[in-house]
């Protein structure tokens, strides 16, 4: 059987009208051409479905079984082209996001509340992680797309650039580095470190274009680095997207000169994958997005 929903609404519009020029004024069609679709959906069938005459047009018992079939599927069909118009118009949705640790507590807030408050339908979804389980998210169908940096392996990833953020040094207020308006990698030689695990961007940028220096303490969290710089324990080499940690008044941030230097920040997502019409959307906002902080801090030394 292939029958199209103008042929089941023609039916549903003569059974319920029982007048074949009122019901083809009601599918907006000439009288002849309705008389047709009706004898096509009979023809299809292969049963009566209409008992005609001069004055009545009724239904026939199987035309009463194909009018609840009928209305039915209609009504299913009315119910999903709502439910995939909802999608359409991001009434409804999900977007999965995951993103390195600084770039989800720093720059994609405002833009997840900016896209919520035009969507509000839409389910969203953050995961903050380190650069390689970040991609490996985004690699496995795990989330939509990720905002990180590139990673060793990028095989299966598609990536858009973003930005490519300059790096700052940070040190304690009492540190004798801490009156320098401006430094480079090679005056860091000699003072005690505090890095992030190896696994992190941020260490990953650092040793591309710098010998590795052993730092005094490893750790994971920027909010650690923080409290060991504030304490005095060390220095640290740090991304400008990560500065809002350090907005402190204990630590100072030094501008690095050297102009080489740079994390760049992608959207990644899965090779030959379509994304949701809820995901492209927010894709293509942060791709739009200018990714910059405003702060004292970014003035070019």
């Amino acid at each position: 059987m292939n029958l199209t929903t103008r042929q089941l609404r023609g039916f549903v519009a003569l059974a319920h009208e029982r007048h074949f020029t009122r019901a083809a004024e009601r599918c907006h069609m000439t009288q002849p051409a309705f008389s047709a679709l009706i004898r096509q959906i009979e023809q299809e069938l292969g049963l009566r479905l209409f008992e005609r005459s001069t004055r009545h047009v009724d239904l026939t018992p199987e035309g009463q079984q194909f009018l609840v079939g009928a209305e039915r599927l209609l009504a299913d069909f009315e119910q999903l082209r709502e439910h995939m118009e909802d999608y359409a118009h991001l009434r409804q949705g999900r977007v999965a996001v995951a993103a390195l640790p600084s770039l989800a507590a720093g720059w994609l807030p405002q833009c997840l509340a900016h896209y919520h408050r035009l969507y509000p339908g839409v389910r969203l979804e953050l995961r903050d992680a380190l650069l390689e389980p970040c991609l490996d998210m985004v690699r496995h169908g795990q989330v939509d797309f990720g905002v990180a940096a590139l990673g060793a392996d990028m095989s299966g990833l598609d990536k858009d650039f973003l930005y490519a953020e300059r790096f700052f040094v940070v040190c304690s207020e009492d540190h004798v580095l801490a009156a320098q308006k401006a430094l480079r990698l090679e005056q860091l030689v000699g003072y005690p470190h505090i890095q992030l695990a190896r696994s992190s961007s941020v260490r990953q940028a650092l040793e591309r274009v710098s010998e590795p220096v052993p730092p005094l303490l490893e750790v994971e969290h920027l909010a650690t680095v923080t409290g060991l710089v504030a304490a005095g324990l060390g220095i640290s080499v740090v991304p400008e997207m990560t500065l809002f940690h350090f907005q402190r008044n204990k630590v100072v941030v030094i501008p690095l000169k050297d102009r080489h230097l740079r994390r760049r920040l992608y959207l990644v997502r899965r090779q030959g994958v379509a994304l949701s019409t809820a995901a492209q959307e927010f894709y293509e906002t942060l791709l739009n997005e200018p990714l910059s902080l405003s702060t004292e801090f970014l003035q070019e030394p």
